[in-house]
């Protein structure tokens, strides 16, 4: 049996994301976003609601302020009493999780889709996703970009502006482009 180009996306191998399934689930998310981020002034019980309609799971007290950008939304995990600042976009062709109390300042991407190195696949529109882990209290400074793959433990901090290519560690600070670890 011929397997779908979403069960390729969530089982981490190469697919096409011009599928006629993955369209479809786009064009749920591009009209939950509309909602989402005309959503401002309502009340955060409300929009958490709203975000528990999307997102695979969302813990009490979560708050994503709009706007707001991802992919699919049913790859995005958050724990409890995570703050997601304006502006922040998750590419979640492969699972994101975020952890509790976990803090994300504006303009923050996190981006779990990637694409072949070789130029014959791109040219046939393929795509892959690498899953995206991000532990519990971590702060994000704003305009940070976090790569495919990356796993960020309990505690940590990224600087401002940093581009996380690599792994962070539980209890460590990261800054710059690539990131690395500041003493």
């Amino acid at each position: 049996m011929t397997r779908s180009e979403k069960d390729k996306m969530l089982a981490g191998e190469l697919y096409r994301a011009d599928s006629p399934e993955l369209s479809a689930d786009s064009a749920r998310i591009h009209e939950w976003m509309s909602r989402y981020n005309a959503s401002l002034a309502v009340p955060p019980e409300e929009r958490i609601a709203m975000l528990r309609e999307a997102f695979g799971s969302v813990g009490d007290g979560a708050n994503v302020r709009p706007p707001f950008h991802c992919d699919y939304g049913y790859n995005i995990t958050l724990g409890a009493g995570v703050f997601l600042n304006f502006g922040c976009t998750i590419l979640d062709v492969a699972p994101v999780r975020i952890g509790a109390l976990t803090q994300i300042g504006s303009g923050v991407q996190i981006v779990a889709a990637d694409h072949p190195r070789d130029p014959a696949e791109r040219r046939q529109l393929l795509e892959f996703g690498r899953p995206v882990a991000i532990g519990e209290n971590v702060w994000i400074g704003s305009g940070a970009l976090i790569l495919p793959g990356v796993t960020v433990g309990d505690d940590a901090v990224i600087g401002g502006g940093a581009v996380v290519t690599r792994d962070v560690a539980a209890g460590v600070t990261v800054a710059g482009n690539p990131a690395r670890p500041l003493r």
